[in-house]
């Protein structure tokens, strides 16, 4: 089935990134909006799109709880094999659509689709429940993948993570008091727009050191 892809950023670009929303929020909410904007001004291609569950969700105009993994891994393999491949492609998303993203790097990687990986807020662990521990597949991976996470995310902040296995090719940069969608508070003296712009700003070197 063929995907609609809001696609934007220059056609010149050196690469292009398929990105993932989370489970509650679209491709257009004002996180998709503002990672996907912020590569944009730094030379990338940003491919954005609806899981299933989600456009039903646009289309009836009530939310609707997300498609089981396999239909999730199936929406993220189709949408990256229709994007062009006349440039190298990264793919990642936000929450639960950096999850996905994670969970198809290897295979993705190894047939030489994709280059790399990213993932914006990685829910190490469902919300309240940290020994529902998520990185089994992460211990296993072959391609690079950079995961910027929050140090306060309620879903692996950095006690948490500090204890798990994570090695290389795994990258783990941490922004500076963040939760989940990277929003310090007012004492820390940052801004969410900071810290939208230090993870834009992570993700584009981290892309330029893949492809250098």
């Amino acid at each position: 089935m063929a995907q609609s892809l809001l696609s934007t950023g220059p056609s010149e670009a050196p690469a292009a990134l398929v990105f993932a929303h989370g489970a509650g929020a679209s491709e257009h909410s004002p996180f998709m909006e503002a990672v996907a904007g912020g590569l944009n001004s730094r030379g990338w291609l940003v491919h954005r799109f609806a899981f299933p569950y989600m456009r039903c969700a646009q289309e009836m105009g009530r939310r609707r709880p997300p498609d089981r993994a396999p239909v999730l891994l199936n929406c993220f393999r189709e949408v990256v094999g229709e994007v062009s491949s006349d440039r190298p492609v990264f793919i990642g998303g936000k929450s639960m659509g950096g999850r996905i993203a994670s969970m198809l790097l290897n295979e993705l990687s190894s047939s030489g689709a994709v280059r790399a990986g990213l993932c914006f807020g990685y829910p190490f662990h469902p919300f309240g429940q940290p020994s529902r521990v998520r990185t089994e597949h992460l211990e296993q991976l072959k391609a690079p993948l950079l995961i910027l996470q929050g140090e306060r995310d309620p879903m692996g902040c950095a006690e948490e993570v500090s204890r798990y296995d994570l090695k290389p090719p795994l990258q783990l940069q941490w922004i500076p008091d963040g939760d989940h969608s990277f929003k310090p508070r007012k004492r820390s003296g940052r801004t969410e727009e900071m810290n939208c712009d230090l993870a834009v700003e992570l993700a584009d070197q981290f892309m330029r050191a893949v492809l250098a």
